[in-house]
């Protein structure tokens, strides 16, 4: 009787078109493949493929066989799932969409603490620039689940994570950051300044825009990037200001950080298309119990800085 492994071989051979392919994406040698073939072909009284000089063909008896294997790999896959979930043990793979800025900055803890849970699901991730872009995929069926802004009149389910602060953050030494109102700064004060912008397709070059036009002006650029990291190193090393999540700042950042006045925030949601499933919900618990929107080393220093500035100079003494 044949067994899983040499229809597995089979599916591999077939999809890969060469034997060598199979055995690279199967982590195996060729000639133990081919062995296992071999002794396939053998049970099943034929040869199930025709090798070419470039690839390979199936036989009658192959085009017969293999979607008979096809469904049983299928089969023992879901097995193996039903198993596992009877015995407590978490399985399968999370799709997950998301924002570039919230990959960055919220995501590593939460995936950090929640892999070591559930160390057998895989994880695969699908970054996007804006959140409208992020909304047609998931709605398109690209996740199983999608952390960001919740889309207006989102049909499936949503849970609610928190509230993301933004910071203009300038090098340490820019008089803003020095000035009587720090960690608070007017964004108006900023008016003049060339500013570290971001690409037009990214979702942060709106915020950055529809804040300054708040403010009353339009930001003139001194440079463009994609990434909130790269912004906040360009930021520091004084190209000028820029306006990122609280949770993109790294911890021993040598820059400057303020709050703009009026605050800038961002509302979190993690949402799906339909009811979640064990995995998604498990995932959902850990990013509303553990989402670092704000994290510690930040408030610990805007806190200092808030101390700082109410603090008596001796002039006034």
């Amino acid at each position: 009787m044949a067994t899983l492994r040499q229809l597995e071989y089979l599916v591999a051979i077939v999809d890969e078109g060469s034997f060598t392919r199979a055995a690279e994406s199967l982590n195996v040698t060729q000639p133990g493949l081919s062995h296992q073939f071999q002794a396939l072909e053998r049970e099943v009284g034929g040869p199930l493929l025709e090798r070419l000089p470039r690839g390979v063909r199936l036989t009658p008896a192959g085009r017969s066989m293999l979607p008979h294997a096809r469904a049983a790999l299928a089969e023992a896959g879901r097995a193996t799932v039903s198993a596992r979930r009877a015995a407590g043990v978490s399985t399968g793979e999370l799709h997950l969409a998301t924002l570039y800025s919230v990959s960055s900055g919220v995501l590593p803890t939460v995936l950090g603490l929640w892999r070591r849970k559930h160390p057998g699901v895989r994880i695969r991730l699908f970054e996007h620039r804006r959140s409208d872009e992020m909304a047609l995929a998931m709605a398109a069926g690209q996740a199983d689940v999608a952390v960001g802004p919740l889309p207006e009149d989102w049909e499936g389910t949503a849970r609610h994570i928190g509230t993301e602060e933004f910071l203009v953050v300038t090098r340490s030494d820019d008089p803003v950051a020095l000035s009587d109102r720090a960690p608070d700064v007017r964004l108006a004060d900023l008016a003049e300044r060339e500013w570290v912008h971001f690409t037009p397709d990214s979702g942060l070059s709106d915020i950055l825009e529809r804040a300054c036009t708040a403010a009353g002006f339009r930001p003139r650029i001194a440079v463009r990037t994609e990434q909130a990291p790269s912004a906040i190193g360009y930021a520091a090393a004084g190209l000028g200001p820029t306006l990122v999540p609280a949770n993109t700042i790294p911890p021993h950042f040598a820059g400057a950080f303020l709050r703009p006045d009026p605050p800038l925030r961002r509302q979190l949601t993690g949402y799906t298309r339909t009811s979640p499933d064990p995995v998604t919900s498990s995932f959902l618990e850990t990013l509303g119990e553990h989402a670092p929107l704000m994290p510690a080393h930040v408030a610990r220093r805007l806190r200092a800085t808030d101390r700082a500035a109410r603090r008596p100079s001796p002039e006034r003494e």
